[in-house]
């Protein structure tokens, strides 16, 4: 049976049992392989999702223009929505974001806007500012906004927390999964904890971030933000779609410890996952050998990776830019 357009491929991504990486490890640890969507991430699933959200709402009309502030994935995923449907993409996006994930927007007939990395939020030279600044200034667009748009939450509710209860047959024990928008995180254990509400799920945040002091200490500390080499992850702020009180834990890993894993994983497994992927694999690893007491024969570990290592060629897998940025 024939699918009626690629919209409708999105989702139902498969789910791996690692081998090689884990076989010290008496647990069963399984990953959840988002780039096996139409676009190659798991922001497919919200892009889609936030297009139909805001027609339904009246806020995106016919022949309208949908901006967004996005490393790539989430753009991508706006995107392909909007082939379909006749809407024209203004994308915003920092200067980290890599040669591949420009080249693919472009390709879709997106118009990119790249801002400087290093700038906060608030700065009208930012990638967020400039993105409402152009929405405002473009008649009939719309700013989506994934950090606070509720159709990013509930996108995962309904599709990936759902998947990953049915792919284990309710026996997920763990959950993990790194974080930007909030939504991926927030919607699967919305939906996972109210089938089980002893299911652990555990964020996985990157250094220069403010998830991981946020949720122990409930404050955000300026000094330990900076600028990673990760894309996609972490945040400088809380994002309206992080809600903090469905974890159980956050835990962390280095850009070194995120790109060799990455590297491991493609060299082990035979999975070609990118850089938030080995982020946040590193650092549910980490996490289950330094808890062996939250760890039984039974648990079922299931990591969700959120794209393909085919967006990174040019940096996590080209041996000069991870020379160049001292990650081997």
């Amino acid at each position: 049976m024939w699918h009626p357009n690629i919209l409708k491929t999105i989702g139902n991504t498969p789910i791996v049992k690692l081998n090689r990486l884990t076989k010290d490890m008496a647990c069963t640890v399984l990953v959840k392989l988002e780039s096996f969507n139409p676009g190659g991430s798991v922001k497919d699933r919200i892009g889609y999702a936030m297009v139909e959200a805001a027609e339904a709402s009246g806020q995106l009309k016919p022949g309208g223009v949908i901006v967004e502030a996005t490393s790539g994935n989430t753009g991508t995923g706006i995107v392909q929505a909007a082939r379909l449907k006749g809407y024209r993409c203004i994308f915003t996006a920092t200067e980290k974001v890599s040669k591949e994930k420009r080249d693919l927007l472009t390709a879709y007939g997106a118009d990119l806007v790249i801002c400087p990395k290093d700038v906060d939020p608030e700065d009208p030279q930012s990638y967020y500012s400039t993105a409402e600044r152009i929405a405002a200034e473009t008649p009939g667009a719309v700013y989506l906004n994934q950090y606070y748009n509720e159709a990013n939450v509930q996108a995962h509710y309904q599709t990936t927390g759902p998947e990953i209860w049915e792919q284990t047959e309710g026996q997920v024990t763990h959950f993990f999964a790194t974080a930007s928008t909030g939504g991926t995180i927030s919607g699967s254990a919305m939906y996972l904890k109210e089938q089980n509400a002893e299911i652990q799920v555990i964020g996985v945040d990157c250094y220069g971030s403010s998830y991981f002091t946020y949720f122990h200490e409930g404050i955000i500390v300026p000094d330990e933000i900076y600028a990673n080499q990760i894309e996609g992850a972490g945040k400088e702020y809380l994002a309206g779609n992080m809600h903090m009180d469905l974890l159980n834990d956050y835990t962390r890993a280095s850009d070194q410890d995120a790109m060799k894993m990455a590297r491991r994983l493609v060299k082990e497994e035979g999975i070609f996952a990118g850089q938030s992927s080995g982020l946040v694999l590193s650092g549910a690893l980490q996490w289950l050998e330094h808890h062996p007491q939250e760890i039984r024969p039974d648990s079922v570990i299931v990591v969700l990776l959120p794209d393909s290592g085919m967006k990174y060629i040019s940096k996590t897998y080209n041996d000069d830019w991870m020379r160049e940025h001292n990650l081997i």
